[in-house]
């Protein structure tokens, strides 16, 4: 994965999914339930513990997720919402599209994360279109950012182009409004303050002036991270 950090700094090694993923699944809490958006999020299934007994929900009807198949137990019509084919753990249920948005809509899902192409410091959320590209659909986003107990978005800090992906306003047509809780690039961890993001963590190596580029706008956003 290409990641695009300031050219006139001394290089440094951004997080990898893996790892983001890491810091991601040590705020879930043993037997939680967790929805995982398409994307870098799906890399958390594979990295939970089995003994934190977690429920994997996806919004095509299952509950139970376990990750990727192996050989063996691979089928094409075990799939998750991003038509991925998944492997079940013990205990693990299946029901109808209506169940399924009725217990996000309901408040029973403790955790959704999702992918992100902006998030700005008031928590909005937009990551389901770009205009005048080709749009493969919503999917159950707007439901998740509105009814999940607590929303986290996984993306890489930096767009292909070099410009920060977290903004003091978004400017692509938002998912959700005043949603996300906390965002996980792969230089830190991030909380929507209203005017700034507070940094809860920055990864080895890194500090708040790796967060934006002299590209874009340094002078507007050197006020957009604080601790």
């Amino acid at each position: 994965m290409e990641h695009q950090i300031n050219p006139n700094k001394t290089t440094k090694t951004p997080y990898n999914e893996k790892q983001i993923a890491n810091e991601v699944l040590s705020y879930f809490r043993p037997g939680c339930s967790v929805n995982l958006g398409i994307g870098m999020p799906t890399a958390i299934a594979e990295l939970i513990p089995l003994d934190y007994h977690i429920m994997i929900h996806s919004e095509n009807g299952v509950l139970g997720v376990k990750g990727r198949p192996t050989q063996d137990e691979v089928s094409p019509t075990l799939i998750n919402a991003g038509k991925e084919t998944v492997s079940i753990r013990s205990g693990a249920s299946f029901f109808d599209s209506a169940m399924s948005f009725g217990m996000i809509r309901g408040g029973h899902i403790d955790f959704s994360v999702l992918g992100g192409m902006e998030v700005d410091c008031e928590g909005s959320l937009a990551n389901w279109m770009v205009p005048g590209k080709k749009i493969t659909g919503m999917g159950g986003a707007m439901d998740l950012v509105n009814g999940a107990k607590n929303v986290f978005v996984m993306m890489s800090h930096f767009d292909k182009e070099g410009k920060s992906k977290l903004q003091k306003v978004c400017s692509l047509p938002l998912t959700g409004k005043n949603v996300v809780d906390l965002v996980f690039t792969d230089l830190g961890i991030f909380k929507p303050e209203s005017s700034h993001f507070k940094i809860i963590k920055l990864f080895e190596g890194f500090d708040t002036s790796d967060l934006y580029t002299e590209k874009f706008d340094k002078n507007q956003n050197i006020n957009l991270f604080q601790y």
